[in-house]
């Protein structure tokens, strides 16, 4: 059966938009539940390897709810968090509206230092036709977005387009274990497990389901390191984490 979230192509922009405006709520609590809350750890980890210093430009494609542009900003970034869905951005938005309205010392306490420029800026845009200028920012990121693109070459491709020379890109997404038996339990999660918590906390086991369809459909680690590798970029990394479950790409844009 066909999943209603998915199609190839143009068409499927929309699709992902539908998909994201039914979870946009409870998107946040879904990522904690299916991930047993590593997700988190996984975009610390994401934000180390970017090395930000102080008053850098970074861009986070495919913000969401704007996990990896908080991160950032906290930092140090002065952070753009960009994403077509507009029921993600308002939530987004809503947080750094909360944020804004926290005293400073509330805000430190268990957190990192309060060190960046401010908080994000969240904008509307397509990942696939970045409104920003070439070379416009030293750190670009993109979390779980990727994959959801109708065009995922396209993509990467804009993500080098802004960079300025010398600057990182990090991408982290879904992932396919190279261990067989592994690889079969973990879609298998996907497949059964993930789609149950869709249905009980947002009403759509298909908004769940949708993951692995989308993964089936995505090159995962060799392919888009791959691809890094072709599109010229330097210092080219993979991160596998939890055997592969999950990946982190690592570049660098040429000086």
């Amino acid at each position: 059966m066909a999943n209603p979230f998915y199609t190839p192509g143009p068409p499927r922009a929309q699709k992902v938009a539908d998909l994201f405006a039914t979870i946009a709520p409870r998107y946040d609590l879904l990522n904690d539940l299916q991930s047993f809350g590593l997700h988190r750890r996984w975009k610390r980890r994401l934000v180390e390897m970017a090395g930000v210093r102080p008053g850098e430009r970074a861009l986070d494609v495919c913000c969401g709810t704007g996990d990896l542009a908080f991160a950032l900003a906290r930092s140090g970034a002065q952070v753009v968090g960009l994403d077509f869905s507009p029921a993600m951005l308002a939530v987004a938005q809503g947080r750094a509206k909360s944020e804004g309205r926290r005293p400073q010392a509330e805000r430190s306490r268990g957190e990192a230092p309060q060190i960046g420029i401010g908080l994000p800026q969240f904008v509307p845009g397509d990942a696939q036709a970045l409104p920003f200028a070439d070379g416009s920012f030293d750190i670009v990121t993109v979390g779980y977005g990727l994959r959801n693109l109708a065009s995922w070459e396209a993509g990467l491709r804009e993500m080098q387009r802004v960079t300025r020379p010398g600057g990182r890109l990090l991408v982290l997404d879904f992932g396919k274990p190279a261990n067989a038996l592994w690889r079969g339990l973990y879609f298998g999660y996907l497949k059964v497990c993930v789609p149950l918590l869709g249905l009980a906390f947002c009403g759509s086991a298909g908004a769940y389901a949708y993951i692995l369809e989308s993964l089936r459909h995505y090159p995962a680690q060799t392919g888009i390191e791959a691809a890094m590798r072709a599109m010229g970029l330097q210092r080219v990394q993979t991160i596998n984490l939890l055997g592969g479950v999950m990946s982190i790409h690592y570049a660098e844009k040429a000086p």
